[in-house]
């Protein structure tokens, strides 16, 4: 066997030693994991802004609320995004109107009491996952070096029996070692990017919503 074929990858990968090869293992999985997740957050939040911009056209072009109310709990989907809070807010302000000695105060802290509650829930899916991301791009190098530094530990126990070292006796045990690092930088780095990608649209739409809501709000005011 050449010297080209005992530092391949995968061959580096089978002779390494079972702590490295587990730890690696653990951060080839989790690489899965948040490639998963990533595909999974890509699809949620174009889903979530295209919700927002077309139930927002939809909003201001003026027409009765009443009437957008019914078309909003009518569809199939169970509504998602600023459409659940809208759906929240108006179900919630008509729920108080019929009262007649309600107070318009009590009435718009209600209104607004339920779709701060709807916000909250369309965040926390919003945020799903994202932890999952901040913490693989913050921990995985430090699994990875963990097995570095178990391999590079066994090279060196390895040679204390050998009355010469040379470079040719050093090179395999160092770079088994080191694909247990390049594995971790390589599940870190995407998730890293991912999760800052993410949590900045999540924050954007986090500010639509606010807007919607305060924008909202003033619009049942003026109606009571």
């Amino acid at each position: 066997m050449n010297a080209s074929s005992d530092m391949s990858f995968f061959t580096l990968i089978a002779g390494a030693s079972l702590p490295v090869q587990l730890v690696m293992l653990i951060l080839v999985i989790t690489s899965l994991f948040s490639w998963w997740y990533i595909f999974i957050k890509v699809a949620t939040i174009k889903r979530a802004e295209k919700d927002a911009e077309q139930f927002e056209e939809t909003f201001w072009t003026g027409g009765d609320l009443n009437k957008l109310y019914e078309s909003v709990t009518a569809g199939r989907r169970k509504p998602q995004g600023m459409a659940s809070i809208f759906e929240a807010g108006f179900k919630e302000y008509i729920k108080h109107k019929q009262q007649a000695r309600m107070e318009v105060s009590d009435v718009m802290e209600g209104a607004r009491r339920a779709m701060r509650a709807a916000y909250n829930r369309e965040m926390d899916d919003m945020d799903a996952h994202l932890p999952f991301l901040a913490s693989v791009g913050s921990v995985s190098p430090y699994i990875g070096l963990f097995g570095t530094v178990w391999g590079i530990m066994n090279a060196f126990r390895g040679l204390s029996n050998v009355a010469q070292a040379t470079l040719t006796q050093v090179a395999p045990g160092i770079a088994e070692a080191l694909v247990a690092t390049a594995i971790g930088l390589f599940a870190a780095i995407p998730a890293v990017i991912a999760y800052n990608r993410f949590a900045s649209s999540v924050d954007r739409l986090s500010v639509r919503y606010e807007s919607f809501m305060e924008e909202f709000t003033n619009i049942l005011q003026r109606k009571s």
